[in-house]
């Protein structure tokens, strides 16, 4: 559950690409209804928007052009993450939606789309921080605390890429979700907490200076949605992806969240 940074000069590229009419071919489901799961965390993949409670974000602006291209309509549904990957695969829902790392070992459990965005992860600190400056310089920092949820992007890179590769490491506290490790980091409980660039920065913007990146990008990932193992959704979905990056509908929400969601904080 993603972790990055969109490469500037990608992100400068996708903002500038001219919104060019595509006519695609896509298939036609009928009206159906889809399960959709997101943790809800990851701003401005998915969040509630603190001056409406509603659920906003680029995923959701996908989801939903994606409905209206493919005839479906949307049921959202929250759940933690820990607990996403086995409930799609075992079909409670019909589609994941959280900025999801595609990897080889959790193709095992789940199918996924074709990637929807390229990502980095970066360190997320209090502004104050002045005991460390990168991922180096954290890793000879003894008392240093890093928050994580278990089984997740960020808790592999933090045990493999910044300390010893000891998955048991008491440096790593471990939590439930996402927004709890962000909390345990203003609370001053850990010192860093990694995440993907894009919900790195969203959390910048909404902290009131209170929080900072720092370092250099870590990792090097692809996002894709989710599906129980076999899911007849898979090709629509992919068909559909592939047609909104042909149009420069996915470059137009990388505007819109990736540039003027921030401007506008």
């Amino acid at each position: 559950m993603n972790r990055f940074t969109i490469a500037l000069a990608g992100l400068l590229a996708c903002v500038l690409s001219p919104l060019t009419a595509v006519a695609q071919s896509l298939p036609d489901l009928g009206g159906r209804t889809i399960t959709v799961v997101t943790e809800n965390a990851y701003p401005p993949l998915q969040f509630v928007d603190p001056k409406t409670g509603g659920k906003i974000g680029w995923e959701y602006d996908a989801m939903a052009e994606m409905a209206r291209r493919l005839n479906f309509k949307v049921e959202y549904q929250n759940t933690s993450w820990d607990a996403m990957m086995q409930a799609v695969a075992d079909g409670e829902y019909n589609i994941g939606m959280t900025g999801i790392t595609i990897k080889e070992e959790r193709k095992q459990k789940v199918d996924f789309s074709d990637p929807y965005m390229h990502s980095e992860m970066r360190m997320l600190v209090r502004a104050d921080e002045d005991r460390f400056s990168d991922e180096k310089s954290f890793a000879a920092f003894e008392d240093g605390l890093i928050a994580a949820q278990p089984g997740t992007t960020p808790f592999f890179v933090s045990v493999y890429d910044i300390l010893d590769g000891n998955e048991q490491n008491p440096r790593i506290k471990l939590l439930e979700t996402f927004g709890a490790t962000v909390q345990a980091l203003k609370a001053g409980d850990v010192d860093l907490v990694l995440t993907d660039g894009v919900a790195a920065q969203g959390y910048v913007d909404t902290s009131e200076g209170k929080l900072k990146i720092i370092g250099g990008p870590l990792g090097n990932e692809e996002f894709g949605f989710i599906f129980q193992k076999g899911s007849d959704l898979v090709a629509p979905i992919n068909a559909v992806i592939a047609a909104m990056k042909a149009d420069g509908t996915l470059d137009a929400l990388n505007k819109k969240w990736f540039l003027d969601y921030r401007m506008g904080q």
